[in-house]
């Protein structure tokens, strides 16, 4: 079956002329219209536009790197003619008249967008159930989280209804899901994929990536969407070229502190029986030492709702997105429409990032929080003085189930224990699946590299994925 296959496969398919780009999206149709009742991972599913783009694909002689493959992308990113809501009342019925740089990329490489995916509204979440739209659930477990934000993205892969997905990683909204749903993801250092077209949520910290079922399709969207572009003054012209690596005699930066409490046994489990793998295979463990780590979610949780506050300030009820019709005056239009529009997690973060940067407390908060991420940033050059990458657990636990974390927003800010750093200091990370728990449950590893060594994490995580030898699954209905 054509969804059980990789996106490189796809490709081939359809280049040769082996199977039609037709025939590949009707198939990912078919499997959308078989699960989605039970997952919701999509917000809107684009069937005529993808069955068109997908006759345009048929018809040329000369295809792309990425022919007929079915990409998913999170609503978050804009998309002509087609609805993006961010998974916010606010901005239900808001259809942007362009389209995300990465988008365009995807075009011109002949992927077919096969439909947008839900998320944490805004992306502030790390389970997808802050949607206003409603949660997504896990396709190994419909009970319980894909992760999040980027919880649908993931979900899509996962189950097969797309064959690559595109999502955004704020805090580890890429990375967390990935391990949650037993699918490759990978944030890019910061710069490298141009942020044109994504609704911003903490503009210092956010970055597109790809979502793949193994990290040769990942590695082929990325390089798809990578690059420097003239529309966002952050995105660095940086020289990229794909590796190959062995992980024979690579050095393996393994933190103390990312195997203290809170670590589920199993979880913990699966890492070192990896790390054993690797060690078998040549590459030799490094104990180190990302001190300021323990510092790093209060730190991100100023930083990132300071730039949310200034980001959706401009959601107002006015110039466009959701307008109360309970106003009275101006006041009112603006009060009310946030209060309706925003839902609860949202309105939570825009007061903490305001309250940070009022007169008074910015020195207190703000400042102090960007001293700490100078401090995680220092750590990881220690650290990388000692080992080639920095490895371990993804998530804290596997999925947990739909409600658990919901009431306690600390417990779920934790789920990004192992992550928020590599953003802070915008670092490239990838997380690949290196086991399941006895329940069945995926457990992603995770692998981060120095700013700019995109090309290295990947090649270090094709290697590993190779010893491993977890072949990719698809869950069955």
């Amino acid at each position: 079956m054509i969804e059980y296959r990789t996106a490189l496969e796809i490709r081939d398919l359809v280049r040769s002329r082996r199977a039609s780009a037709v025939e590949v999206v009707q198939e990912h149709l078919r499997r959308i219209d078989a699960w989605e009742p039970r997952l919701h991972a999509f917000l809107t599913v684009m069937r005529e536009e993808a069955l068109e783009q997908a006759r345009r694909v048929d018809a040329k002689s000369e295809k792309g790197p990425l022919a007929g493959v079915p990409v998913a992308l999170k609503d978050n990113l804009c998309t002509r003619g087609v609805r993006t809501t961010c998974a916010s009342r606010i901005l239900e019925k808001y259809v942007p008249p362009y389209d995300a740089h990465v988008v365009e990329r995807l075009r011109a490489a002949d992927a077919v967008v096969i439909g947008k995916t839900n998320l944490d509204e805004f992306a502030m979440g790390s389970s997808t159930e802050n949607s206003a739209f409603g949660p997504t659930r896990n396709p190994y477990d419909p009970e319980r989280v894909p992760g999040g934000s980027s919880g649908g993205s993931a979900a899509a892969v996962a189950s097969g209804e797309a064959a690559l997905a595109l999502g955004s990683d704020t805090g580890g909204s890429i990375r967390q899901p990935a391990a949650l749903t037993g699918t490759v993801g990978f944030k890019p250092t910061y710069g490298r994929v141009s942020r044109y077209g994504l609704v911003a949520f903490a503009s210092s910290l956010d970055q597109i990536g790809p979502f793949g079922r193994t990290v040769a399709d990942a590695a082929q969207l990325f390089e798809v969407i990578q690059g420097p572009d003239s529309r966002d003054s952050t995105s660095a012209n940086v020289p990229w070229e794909r590796r190959a690596r062995d992980l024979g005699g690579l050095r393996l930066g393994v933190p103390d502190e990312y195997f203290g409490d809170g670590l589920d046994s199993e979880v913990r489990a699966a890492v070192e029986s990896a790390l054993a793998t690797a060690e078998r295979a040549g590459a030799k463990r490094v104990r180190v030492s990302l001190p300021t780590t323990r510092y790093g979610i209060a730190a991100y949780y100023i930083v990132a709702p300071s730039e949310a506050s200034s980001n959706l300030a401009r959601y107002d009820g006015v110039h466009y997105g959701f307008r109360s019709a309970r106003s009275e005056d101006v006041l009112s239009l603006y009060s009310r429409s946030r209060q309706e529009g925003f839902g609860r997690e949202v309105r939570r973060r825009i007061l903490l990032g305001t309250f940070a940067l009022s007169s008074g407390y910015y020195d207190a908060y703000y400042n102090r929080a960007l001293k700490v991420r100078r401090l995680i940033h220092a750590d990881f050059e220690r650290a990388f003085s000692e080992a080639d990458v920095i490895v371990g657990p993804t998530s804290p636990t596997p999925a947990f189930r739909i409600g658990d974390k919901t009431e306690d927003p600390l417990a779920m800010y934790l789920c990004d224990v192992y992550t928020v750093a590599a953003n802070l200091a915008g670092l490239p990370g990838i997380s690949i699946p290196c086991g399941r728990t006895n329940s069945g449950l995926p457990v992603g590893l995770q692998i981060q590299g120095r700013p700019f060594d995109d090309a290295g994490v990947l090649a270090t995580a094709e290697a590993w994925e190779r010893e491993l030898g977890i072949a990719p699954l698809v869950p069955s209905l």
